[in-house]
């Protein structure tokens, strides 16, 4: 099928893929575009198609297939580059025909094999980057994992804590429970990277760093939300970061009494130089600034080793009198147990102390379109900067404690002779007497006193104080950056209105400049306040949320068991991550309870307006795997249940044809199916199989985002049929799943059944025997204005159910349907119908003439329910004896109010029997005259020879048998003409034609004189004689 022959060629080189018009062309021409090498020929491809050439030695045989190659599945390409691909179907299945609008050369890319490039260039070619003329893009900055992620993210999790806080934490809490809150602190840290990890391996990872994570997995929803809060939570660290490097500077000046102004706008103006000069380093590009980033990172490795060195230096008097000793182990020991002191002396209050400084692990992952390979240099910098900071905060707090007593009064005139009476204290045995301090708790000195002991205890202080410096203004750098790399993200996908403005990137590297001055501008505006203590919770708990949410996208696609979930990191547990989750949520509240009360009201409010918006994207989130999952299961459960009448809902099939040609139709039912019920529109298209087929998948997508767009909850279905009566067929057979199955069809009533064709109109009557052979309700719709807007949106239509109305080309042949694309069909403008209307008081008139079950009353009744149709009063029709009304009254309202309707206007028609008059019936026998044999003066044998070639005609027999019953039909429309003149719909149980015994043109007959000539919306409902409604609640 797909084998095309193999000519006879000079040998040449295979180096290529050919494009199938090509081969076509050439071999009209007659010669092949094959380059044989050893094998008799060569493989070849669509033109679009783009990788490897492979010869006949890899199938055997010469074919249009490919072999598996990474263009085939990357859905990127860059601008001017040949569309790549595999052949599609129709190439391999189809015959193939030549496309004259595609014929070009083949192009000779370097020989490759399964997608990779062979070693060593082919001879003879020459490179494309050569040409003159040409100039060459640079290369955009990319970064590994040790410089792009692991230096970045010890960078954010080093900060002033480390050097300022860790010492008083391990005096107050002991070293074995500050190893216990530096352990709880890493495990949510940890967790938080394992589940990066496993959701940066799920695929290619582009820039946005968290954002892009939690948005491309649980969805626009909660990744957009988190996005927005997480770059001004970044935005606002600038400004945390930046004051504290301002405080310190500033403590400096005041020790050597050189305050330029006062200590607060001393903060402000130093604030605001420090966050000018690293903006500056931002906007010098990303070299720059992972340059100043390494600086900061060797800063502080020296500061950290110069602690070190200090700790093993022996002390002097000065430091001894300060409480360091070097290493002593009895000093340990004292320090290896709890001493809580002040209001801040618990376990909780210190872990949320603590905590903060476990967080920036994101730091790396928020530049993840400025990595060489995110998904090896995400999990791998992370995970390893997250072991190293742990264990320099374990080897700060074991060495700090095992050589700093808790008090010292800090003078020289405490020492002491060993072993003096009135001494207590470990310090007594070391020659120093800080008892009365220590009893006075107004020791300056000490662990639990002095928050610069590893100041004290290195070897040099002034470059502790530079660590200081590098902390702060790395963490700081690092936010400045990573706030607007994700803020240009979350623009350029344009979920929130207003900021497309700041999605432009600038250079190589799409720098997001405006990003930067917006943040600056932010930073610099928390900076004059001066005083963060009240904000630095709130930003806590903004990261504390990001990481529930990463923990909980790597829980919850894990969960959906989606095929698409295979991250190739696998050393993650969804219970792990969902453990993360709950704990990161616990942690928010155990930090400060209005701080994470106000991140969630935030996130609430972000994710109702995405929510509300609902954004044309489509990113194959979990969300989407989940609601397939629930879908699924919940339609199995369904369909292990028995149904009872009281879950009875009516799931109706809607011969629509294109939706959007009978919007009535499609208004009527989705007002009383939406949030009940099961809606579908079906449509038939007629004609030769392989012509509809493209057709069908061109216009689905459209015809169901034309339902969405007028927020009809239904779904739209088609199938390709010789005829109209044998797809309907297929609908009625096929349509829906397990439980979920439509027992109601609904279609438009035939206006023009006395001039269409016979065949059309038999076909039309048989739809309606095929639908009570299958159990299904029938429900008829007559507007007086017709339902097909055809006409007025000047398109063609799909000849299904008003064949009137439908084109005819001059052969007498059924015209195409438009096959417009979908975005014109979801965007053309909406036709406006009496059901999106208010209804006002009118009145919705019921003739429940026949006992069908109850479907008759249950429409009417769902449709009163809805706000637009809730004040219409419902009146119940039904016929009786004049002799008997006020008992048949009293029996149908005590039957209504056991089904608690709340219909309480019943009428009894008495005179529905009366004969109608003579005008009336004149009209029916000119409307059936037409169709009629006049066979009454033939004998049966002719008669029968009459009726065989025309079934649709009505014998003189049928007339008179079917007398009382037209006649019925002609009084009942006297009724309605009388009753219902002014209501604003009508509902009627319609008769039914004895299949094979009552003529379609009868039926038809029947149907038009009891519909004709009234204003409403006429509803023809018909049940399949089995009880909807019921009384008893079992």
């Amino acid at each position: 099928m797909a084998e095309l022959p193999t000519p006879d060629l000079p040998p040449a080189r295979c180096s290529g893929r050919f494009t199938i018009s090509t081969l076509l062309a050439v071999e009209e021409e007659g010669r092949g575009p094959y380059s044989p090498t050893e094998g008799p020929g060569c493989d070849s491809a669509q033109p679009s198609l783009c990788g490897s050439t492979l010869c006949t030695r890899t199938f055997g045989y010469n074919t249009v297939d490919v072999v598996p190659a990474y263009e085939h599945y990357a859905n990127s390409k860059g601008v001017g580059d040949p569309r790549k691909g595999r052949p599609s179907l129709a190439d391999l299945h189809s015959i193939l025909k030549p496309d004259p609008g595609r014929l070009h050369s083949p192009v000779c890319d370097p020989q490759w094999s399964n997608g990779l490039p062979e070693a060593g260039p082919e001879p003879g070619l020459e490179e494309a980057e050569g040409e003159p003329g040409r100039a060459s893009e640079p290369e955009p900055v990319r970064f590994g994992w040790v410089k792009g992620v692991m230096i970045r993210c010890m960078l954010n999790i080093w900060g002033v804590i480390l050097y300022l806080r860790l010492p008083w934490i391990t005096a107050q809490a002991g070293i074995a429970l500050t190893w216990l809150i530096i352990l709880m602190s890493v495990t949510v840290t940890t967790i938080t990277g394992l589940s990066i990890s496993a959701i940066s391996t799920n695929g290619k990872v582009k820039s946005g760093g968290t954002y892009f994570l939690i948005s491309r997995s649980l969805g626009p929803e909660l990744g957009g939300s988190i996005g927005l809060i997480f770059a001004f939570a970044n935005a606002v660290a600038v400004a945390m970061h930046t004051v504290g490097f301002a405080e310190t500077v500033r403590d400096l000046l005041e020790e050597h009494n050189s305050l330029m102004v006062d200590p607060t706008n001393d903060i402000r103006i130093i604030g605001v130089i420090t966050v000018t000069v690293l903006l500056g380093i931002s906007l010098a590009g990303m070299e720059w600034e992972a340059k100043a980033q390494i600086l900061f990172f060797l800063v502080i490795l020296v500061s950290f080793i110069n602690y070190l060195v200090g700790t093993v230096i022996p002390a002097t008097a000065e430091k001894q009198a300060k409480g360091f000793f070097s290493y002593r182990a009895d000093i340990f020991a004292q320090n290896f147990v709890p001493n809580w002191r002040g209001p801040e002396g618990s376990f909780f209050a210190l872990f949320s102390i603590f905590f903060p400084s476990a967080t920036g692990i994101l730091a790396g992952a928020n530049i993840s379109g400025d990595l060489k390979d995110p998904a090896v240099a995400i999990p791998k910098g992370t995970l390893m900067a997250i072991f190293w900071t742990t264990v320099s905060y374990l080897v700060l707090s074991a060495t700090i404690g095992a050589c700093v007593v808790r008090d010292a009064s800090g003078s020289l005139n405490d020492s002491v002779a060993v072993g003096s009476v009135g001494c207590e204290g470990l310090a007594c045995g070391y020659g120093w007497n800080f008892t009365a301090c220590a009893q006075r708790q107004s020791c300056r000195y000490g662990l639990s006193n002095y928050y610069q002991s590893m100041s004290m205890v290195s070897g040099f202080g002034p470059l502790i104080t530079a660590g200081i410096f590098g902390a702060t203004l790395s963490s700081a750098l690092a936010c400045l950056v990573s706030a607007p790399k994700v803020f240009q993200c979350l623009c350029r996908d344009q979920l929130y209105p207003l900021i497309g403005f700041f999605g432009k990137g600038y250079g190589r590297n799409s720098e997001p400049i405006r990003g930067y001055m917006l943040t600056y501008v932010i930073a610099i505006g928390f900076i004059l306040i001066a005083e963060l203590n009240a904000i630095a919770p709130i930003i806590s708990n903004f990261f504390l949320c990001s990481y529930a949410l990463i923990n909980f996208s790597c829980f919850h696609a894990s969960i959906t068991n989606s095929p698409g979930w295979r991250p190739s990191f696998r050393y993650y547990s969804k219970w792990a991550a969902l453990f993360g989750a709950a704990v990161s949520v616990v942690i928010m509240f155990l930090l400060t309870w209005w701080a994470a009360l106000i991140a969630f009201g935030i996130v609430v409010f972000l994710l109702g307006y995405v929510l509300y918006k609902k954004p044309d994207v489509n990113w194959g989130s979990s969300m989407q795997a989940s609601s397939y999952n629930m879908a699924l299961n919940y339609s199995v459960g369904l369909s292990e249940v028995e149904e009872h009448i009281k879950n009875y809902r009516p799931q109706c099939l809607v011969l629509t044809g294109p939706p959007n040609l009978r919007p009535a139709l499609v208004d009527f039912v989705g007002t009383f199916t939406k949030n009940l019920s099961l809606m579908l529109c079906g449509n038939v298209l007629i004609g030769p199989r392989k012509q509809k087929m493209p057709e069908s998948r061109l216009t689905a997508d459209g015809h169901a985002k034309w339902l969405m767009k007028r927020k009809i909850k239904a779904f739209y279905t088609d199938v390709v049929a010789e005829d109209l009566r044998s797809g309907v067929q297929m609908l009625l057979q096929a349509a829906g799943l397990g439980k979920m199955r439509p027992n109601i069809l609904v279609l438009g009533y035939k206006r023009d059944w006395r001039t269409a064709s016979p065949q059309s109109l038999e076909d039309y009557v048989g739809i309606l025997h095929d639908a009570f052979d299958f159990k299904y309700g029938v429900c008829l719709m007559r507007m007086k204005e017709g339902l097909n807007v055809s006409r007025m949106l000047q398109a063609h239509v799909n000849p299904t159910f008003e064949a009137a109305e439908r084109p005819e080309n001059g052969t007498g042949s059924r015209a195409a349907p438009s096959t417009g694309d979908c975005t014109a069909l979801a965007s053309e403008q909406q036709a406006s119908t009496i059901f999106q209307s208010e209804q006002g008081k009118k009145t919705i008139d019921i003739y429940w003439l026949f006992d069908d079950g109850g479907l008759t009353l249950l429409i009417p009744y769902l449709l009163g329910r809805k706000k637009r149709w809730g004040k219409c009063k419902i009146r119940v029709f039904v016929g009786g004896q004049i002799n008997r009304m006020d008992e048949e009254r009293k029996a149908i309202v005590s039957l209504l109010s056991k089904f608690r309707l709340g219909f309480h206007e019943v009428h009894i028609l008495p005179d529905i029997n009366q004969k109608p008059r003579p005008e009336h019936i004149k009209r029916f026998d000119d409307l059936i005259a037409p169709f009629r044999l006049n066979d009454g003066f033939k004998d049966e044998a002719t008669v029968n020879e009459m009726r065989q070639g025309c079934p649709w005609k009505i014998s003189d027999e049928e007339v008179d048998k079917n007398r009382a019953k037209s006649l019925r039909q002609v009084r009942l429309n006297e009724i309605l003409l009388d009753y219902s003149r002014d209501a604003a719909l009508i509902a009627i149980t319609p008769p039914i034609g004895r299949k094979g015994r009552c003529p379609s043109t009868l039926y038809m007959a029947w149907l038009e004189t009891l519909s004709q000539d009234l204003r409403p919306p006429v509803i023809l409902t018909r049940g399949n004689q089995e009880n909807v409604l019921t009384f008893y609640c079992q």
